[in-house]
């Protein structure tokens, strides 16, 4: 967590006990702003260490690999994600993806996820789910009907060019428990 999110974490616990205590001195008890005050501060301990839903849902997202290279992924969240990532639990899914188009690798996840298309132009570093049972990677553009899954980060569009564009790939999805 960040200097600045420990900060804000700790201003609004004390804005907050302030508050607290403003209430307990109108009511005339001062039971009302002791147990504030512990939950106020249990909150700002749980935010400043970091665990927020944010980092529980994160932990939950599936690990992309593609040649056996970790690769970042900004996932959706969605059905289709969340099945992903079950399906992952079960065991590695691997897709051995062929050249597109030159703009894309696609292959079959040998099953169908649940699938929410709409018309979309892609960027590179998209991954969508086609058809309910191949998943696209990109390193170029496209408009089509598909379903989000996520994006590649921390990756140039050379980078991911040098990456998807220069020959058949074989993908990994992995779960994030492993």
């Amino acid at each position: 967590m960040t200097l600045v999110s420990k900060i804000f974490a700790i201003t609004l616990a004390v804005f907050s006990l302030a508050s607290c205590e403003k209430v307990s001195a109108q009511s005339g008890t001062g039971t009302s702003a002791v147990s504030s005050q512990s939950d106020v501060f249990a909150a700002a301990e749980d935010t400043s260490s970091g665990h927020t839903e944010e980092t529980e849902k994160n932990d939950l997202m599936p690990v992309l690999s593609i040649n056996n290279k970790k690769i970042d992924v900004e996932w959706e969240n969605n059905d289709s994600v969340r099945a992903l990532a079950e399906l992952a639990e079960k065991g590695d899914v691997t897709s051995e993806m062929s050249m597109y188009g030159g703009f894309e690798q696609v292959g079959s996840l040998g099953t169908s996820l649940p699938r929410n298309d709409k018309q979309t132009t892609t960027a590179p570093g998209d991954i969508v789910l086609y058809s309910g049972s191949n998943i696209v990677v990109f390193y170029g553009s496209n408009s089509w009907s598909y379903t989000r899954l996520g994006r590649i980060t921390g990756m140039t569009e050379s980078e991911l060019a040098g990456l998807l564009g220069s020959g058949d790939v074989t993908l990994t999805i992995s779960s994030s428990g492993k």
